[in-house]
């Protein structure tokens, strides 16, 4: 089996549960960390799917590794490589396929319902339609591509998840894990920090940390879902 290529745009902001999944399902897989100064790969030659991990950075920032990240995400989708996208990934995906990049009409942070669609896209990969919690932490968020299926939707952030073909964007963390929450709650940006509890779309750290008690396996569960699927598209 050809190895899965894991983009890790930040130290901070590890595989997690993703990692974990791939361990469990003796699936390989090569992490590549720009925050630690290693460079992606030019090309996929040589890897069976494609996954790109969130980041405190914008999708428009002009920073050689998101070019690259798009670049390898273009790559992928012409030589119908599996590629999914958590949060900044998502947002570089519709990027990628000519979307475009902004400010969410609210932030979200922490444990946010969404409302999936029931369409046969969005059953396939996010299972029953109706409301689910999935753990956010994102100030912006993509427009629909061309060709691409809408397959969640929330009020705070209309496009919350996008298919094309074996290929998926997710504008929520699907990859986390109590390791990541307790990291990410307690190491948070000033300007993170400042808005936690202000809204209802923003949790505070004690909140998350509290609700992950009890959401985090069936979150999980829905995760392992999503990469059975991803992953069932390689050749």
């Amino acid at each position: 089996m050809k190895p899965v290529l894991v983009l890790q745009h930040m130290s901070g902001d590890s595989p997690a549960y993703l990692g974990t999944w791939l361990g469990a399902h003796d699936v390989p897989f090569v992490c590549c960390d720009a925050g630690a100064g290693q460079a992606f790969p030019h090309d996929l030659g040589g890897f069976g799917a494609l996954a790109l991990l969130g980041g405190e950075m914008s999708a428009n920032d002009d920073l050689p590794a998101l070019r690259q990240a798009q670049a390898l995400i273009r790559q992928a989708l012409r030589e119908g490589v599996p590629t999914i996208g958590h949060c900044l990934g998502g947002q570089l995906m519709a990027r990628a396929l000519g979307a475009t990049v902004g400010p969410s009409p609210a932030s979200e942070i922490g444990w946010q319902p969404i409302d999936v669609l029931d369409t046969p896209a969005a059953r396939l990969w996010l299972g029953a339609p109706g409301a689910m919690h999935v753990f956010q932490w994102h100030h912006e968020a993509f427009s629909l591509p061309p060709g691409a299926e809408v397959l969640a939707t929330s009020a705070a952030c209309p496009h919350q998840a996008f298919a094309l073909g074996p290929h998926l964007a997710m504008q929520f963390h699907i990859e986390i894990d109590a390791a990541k929450i307790e990291l990410w709650t307690r190491h948070a940006s000033a300007h993170d920090l400042a808005l936690l509890g202000r809204s209802a779309t923003t949790q505070t750290a004690s909140r998350m940390r509290d609700e992950a008690q009890w959401r985090l396996a069936q979150h999980q569960h829905l995760a392992a879902r999503i990469y059975a699927r991803w992953l069932s598209g390689m050749r």
